[in-house]
């Protein structure tokens, strides 16, 4: 292995967390890096398909999007879970990370990576994919677990938010530090982050809002060839185009695949149903309804006639360019965020699933905007941030 060209990008999530890290790592090896990815077990086959080195790393994520909300854990069961988080970070990312010259983390629960970028002396990356998850005076922190307070100035709810990142990581985290013969830290967020973070996101959709060290590279969309299911090609060439309604490795709703269908039929419409990690079905065997698996959505997109999605940035951005009105039912987190921006933007409108037939009518006067804002967005960003990891590790 080059070790002068060799980076290890991180990342604990969903598909929404992997495939930006994916992109990245394409643009890299097509610049003579040499790679490696570490991520949760079900990505291995993925990553490996794309000739892309794999590392494992943490549990399974598949189960969560099939999982139904209970108690919310108390304190003492927080701080556990937090070790163990932590701890299996400390175990997988020293040991991938050996011979690197750079590492990047993408998403927010990268808590050991900068700790062992410090121990070997080599520079860190974090990465955002959406603006609202970076501290800003000009918004505060997305909400979570729906116990965060939602009034307040964006300085004291991101020093609240700042209290909770201490509380949750602090005590593992230095731990290992210590252990590490590293200094603690009293910033947990601030640490991750670091004083000048990455935002890979597109600045069309999701502009930083101007404060602060930010480097936006535009977003990381990973290319893709793969032709559509013969099955899928006869249901589009057999009538109009149908919408679409996917929540990707989320959870659903209850209802919200047969609220779509519902909607779609009143619009005298057909659906495509993705059924995703939470194998969401259709809510009944209509021949106007076709379940599918794993799809190009590049391909898919600009050939139906709404996106029904959760607000995902990735799903978001990929609707965006394919100039398709976009129905956000936004759940948590980001998806709130990317709800409102595709509101403010006119490529779409936000909705709940009982309000899902007076939203796509609603959606199909956004056609004309939609169409004209895919010319804004811009393919380039992971290519852009390659170029940057590259230089920093040449350093």
């Amino acid at each position: 292995m080059n070790t002068a060209r060799a980076i290890l990008l991180s990342t604990i999530g969903s598909r929404g967390d992997v495939q930006p890290i994916a992109a990245l790592a394409l643009s890299l090896k097509e610049l003579g890096a040499d790679v490696r990815v570490c991520a949760p077990p079900d990505f291995r086959a993925w990553l490996e398909s794309l000739d892309i080195p794999f590392v494992p790393l943490g549990p399974e994520m598949r189960g969560t999007a099939k999982a139904r909300p209970t108690a919310k854990p108390t304190p003492q069961q927080m701080l556990r879970i937090a070790e163990a988080t932590v701890a299996a970070q400390f175990a997988v990312l020293p040991g991938a990370a050996e011979g690197c010259a750079a590492l990047v983390g993408g998403g927010a629960l990268q808590i050991a990576l900068r700790s062992v970028a410090e121990s070997r002396g080599i520079p860190y990356v974090y990465a955002a994919y959406c603006p609202v998850t970076l501290p800003s005076a000009h918004h505060a922190p997305p909400a979570w677990r729906g116990d965060d307070p939602t009034t307040g100035t964006p300085e004291d709810l991101w020093a609240a938010d700042a209290r909770r990142w201490n509380a949750s990581w602090g005590v593992a985290l230095n731990a290992y530090r210590t252990s590490a013969g590293l200094p603690p830290v009293a910033d947990v967020r601030g640490h991750i982050f670091t004083g000048a973070p990455w935002l890979a996101a597109d600045p069309a959709l999701a502009p930083w809002p101007g404060d602060g060290n930010v480097v936006q590279t535009g977003a990381w969309i990973l290319p893709d060839e793969r032709p559509l299911p013969p099955e899928l090609e006869q249901f589009l060439a057999a009538g109009d185009p149908p919408v679409y309604v996917g929540f990707g490795s989320a959870r659903a709703p209850e209802g919200l695949v047969a609220a779509t269908v519902t909607a779609a039929r009143a619009h005298g419409r057909r659906t495509l149903v993705l059924r995703g990690w939470a194998e969401l079905p259709p809510p009944d065997d209509g021949p106007d309804c076709l379940s599918l698996g794993e799809v190009n959505q590049q391909a898919l997109f600009p050939r139906v006639a709404a996106v029904v999605h959760h607000g995902g940035a990735g799903t978001t951005t990929a609707a965006a360019r394919a100039g398709t009105p976009q129905i956000v039912v936004p759940q948590h987190y980001d998806q709130h965020y990317f709800a409102r921006r595709v509101e403010a933007l006119g490529i779409g409108v936000t909705s709940s699933p009982d309000a899902l037939t007076e939203a796509l009518t609603h959606a199909a006067t956004c056609a004309p905007r939609a169409t004209a804002f895919a010319a804004e967005i811009h393919p380039g960003g992971a290519p852009s941030a390659a170029h940057r990891v590259l230089a920093l590790a040449a350093r």
